[in-house]
């Protein structure tokens, strides 16, 4: 048995009460899919891994930036960030966290199989200075540097080579290697066991470096898909937090005795995309060209999709409607923008626009969609499907779990006609959205734009952004590529969902915009 396992299993022989009354059980629709911290970036699993490997600079309670594995930091130039290591912090295997680790884990997050390589676009070389001081050198001054590294989590070097994990085994091809179903970092957690689908045990890290705010003895995340059956456990006492609410469930959890709801705004915006990069549809009765390639079959599939409907009686009003690929919370947006570039729904106009294009009888197309990661996301590609077939596109719904659904659509495959996706900027700042979601594909930019939307322009815009320093400046540029994507209908913003929690009574949590759950801030009380 591994020995992080061994010391958990230890830690949890302790006095049967004690364990039984700080025993956190949650549940959500769907499971974390790996526990290898770089294997995909998508909120659910860096949020969940974030409890076991922790970043040099961490959020706190009110998203700020503050110091975790790195005490403290300086710029020794514009482009040169030299990061200090905590002194003391240790793996939960007791072997010293060291420059080298940094090294290592930066070269795992750049190398193959990782989904988070993203994060580095603007690292020119990252280097050892001492045991203690690593150095981020960047291609260009970035200003956002310290944000964008906040959800990469440091691994052992030598616990990685030990068990043949060097690289990460690739969830795009199904892979597997020792670091999918193990964990073992810094963080105020350790794995205790993992039941891929079903259930997996976490336990306090006992040399953890920092001072633990929790009260947690053992911690149970189960996997209830069905949403009857998880509200319904957590009405029964079976499990003490459910981390994501069906929306037409809210009000009677609200009424429910012992029970707590907790909502606000997401910073996730979910949105549609359309597959513009392909000569041909692979999943379309068109055939010799790409309807999508046409901004006025865009823009009617824009008119035809009413994203307040969607928001009034899917989302039972638990959701803001946008216009843009971020919104409220997310530094860049602005409301003006917002209101200008959204369009109203317009069934006869888009009609017109088909026939211009050339489809007066419309077309048939695949979608893909997942059912378990977002609120109600089945329930909301049900709608499109059937707003789009007032204008004669004919839609086939493909629904599926995260697991299958990710690996089809997002990098290296890409095998979608036409997809919903959500996005939660890990920066807090638009440049992630624009970079990640919109921008050409080149390998490191536009990894997820799995549209494969492009316009040279707007790549001009995020580059220039990505290195602008006055705030002012930087605002109008973020403002002239939201415009430019959203007048091309690069893709089609349908709303900010809200986070919806829901724990008994007697749960103590810290409910964060950007829908991460850190355990650190969770007490059980009596």
């Amino acid at each position: 048995m591994p020995r992080q396992f061994l010391l958990a299993a230890a830690l949890l022989a302790g006095t049967a009460l004690a364990a039984e009354a700080n025993t956190f059980r949650w549940a959500n629709d769907g499971d974390v899919n790996s526990m290898d911290p770089y294997a995909r970036n998508e909120t659910f699993l860096l949020s969940f891994n974030a409890n076991i490997y922790e970043p040099l600079v961490r959020r706190n309670r009110q998203l700020q930036v503050e110091p975790a594995l790195a005490a403290r930091w300086e710029q020794a130039s514009p482009t040169v960030w030299r990061f200090h290591l905590r002194e003391g912090v240790k793996f939960s295997d007791g072997t010293p966290l060291t420059a080298d680790d940094v090294l290592f884990s930066y070269e795992r997050a750049r190398g193959q199989g990782s989904n988070i390589t993203a994060v580095f676009a603007s690292v020119k070389e990252v280097r050892v200075v001492s045991p203690s001081v690593v150095e981020f050198e960047t291609h260009r001054p970035n200003p956002i540097f310290l944000e964008e590294i906040t959800s990469w989590g440091i691994m052992s070097r030598g616990w990685a080579e030990r068990n043949n994990a060097q690289r990460t085994a690739d969830l795009t091809q199904r892979a597997e290697n020792f670091a999918t179903r193990n964990a073992m970092g810094t963080g105020p957690f350790l794995l205790v066991s993992r039941e891929p689908d079903r259930r997996t045990v976490l336990a306090p890290n006992p040399n953890w470096w920092d001072r633990p705010e929790h009260n947690l003895t053992r911690v149970e995340f189960n996997v209830i898909a069905n949403d009857a059956t998880r509200v319904a456990a957590l009405i029964s006492n079976e499990v003490d937090m459910v981390y994501t609410v069906p929306p037409q469930d809210t009000d009677r959890l609200s009424r429910t005795a012992g029970i707590r709801v907790h909502q606000q705004a997401e910073l996730r915006t979910i949105y549609l995309g359309m597959d513009q990069s392909r000569e041909e549809l692979l999943k379309s009765d068109v055939r010799g060209r790409n309807p999508f390639r046409d901004v006025r079959v865009r823009r009617a599939m824009q008119l035809a999709i009413d994203n307040d409907a969607i928001v009034r009686t899917v989302m039972r009003g638990q959701a803001r409607a946008t216009g843009l690929m971020v919104g409220p919370g997310v530094n860049g947006h602005t409301e003006a923008l917002d209101t200008a570039v959204r369009s109203r729904p317009n069934v006869e106009q888009a009609r017109r626009l088909l026939a211009e294009a050339g489809y007066p009888n419309g077309f048939q197309v695949g979608m893909d969609c997942p059912n378990d990661r977002y609120v109600n996301d089945e329930a909301i590609c049900t709608a499109t499907v059937a707003m789009l077939a007032r204008i004669g596109i004919r839609v086939q719904l493909n629904a599926q779990t995260r697991a299958r659904y990710f690996a089809e659509i997002l990098a290296p495959r890409y095998n979608t006609s036409f997809f919903m996706l959500g996005w939660t900027p890990t920066t807090y700042d638009a440049h992630n959205a624009l970079f990640n979601l919109m921008g050409t594909r080149d390998g490191t930019r536009g990894v997820f734009n799995s549209g494969g939307y492009s316009n040279p322009r707007f790549d001009t815009l995020v580059d220039q952004i990505a290195v602008e320093t006055d705030r002012a400046r930087r605002q109008a540029l973020m403002d002239e590529a939201m415009r430019l994507h959203a007048e091309e209908v690069g893709h089609i913003p349908l709303h900010q969902q809200v986070v919806i929690w829901a724990a008994r009574q007697n749960i103590t949590l810290q409910q964060l915009a950007d829908n991460f759950f850190p355990l650190r801030f969770v007490r059980v009380g009596q």
